[in-house]
C-alpha cells in the first residue's frame, strides 16, 4: 500500500514513539477522535499520549482510498478496549507535507 508520507510516518511511529506524531500534523491541524476535537500540534501529542497509554495498541492499516486532499485508511485496531480488534476508518486531510484534519471512527 503507497500511503502520502506523513500519514505512512503518522502510523509507523505512533506507538512507538507517541508524542512524535504531532511533528506530522500543521500547527492548526485537529483530530476528531471518541467525539473530542484536539486541535494544534501540542493538544494533538497530548491526545497521543494518552490514547497509547490508555489503551496499549497496535495498528495495521489494511487499505486505503484517496480523493483529492482526503485519503482514508482502514486498519485493523488491537488493544485493550471493547471489541478488540476492530477494524477503524483514519480519513486523513493532507495538505503539503503536512495533515491538517484526522478524523478516526468505526
Amino acid at each position: 500500500m503507497n500511503l502520502l508520507a506523513p500519514i505512512a510516518s503518522f502510523f509507523a511511529s505512533e506507538t512507538t514513539d507517541p508524542r512524535a506524531v504531532a511533528r506530522y500534523f500543521a500547527d492548526d491541524a485537529v483530530v476528531l477522535d471518541e467525539g473530542h476535537a484536539h486541535r494544534g500540534r501540542a493538544a494533538i501529542a497530548a491526545w497521543h499520549v494518552a490514547v497509547v497509554a490508555r489503551y496499549a495498541f497496535s495498528t495495521e492499516p489494511l487499505s486505503a482510498e484517496t480523493a483529492g486532499a482526503r485519503t482514508t485508511v482502514t486498519a485493523k485496531v488491537s488493544g485493550s478496549f471493547p471489541g478488540s480488534p476492530a477494524h477503524l476508518r483514519f480519513a486523513f486531510t493532507v495538505a503539503g507535507h503536512l495533515i491538517t484534519r484526522l478524523e478516526i471512527g468505526s
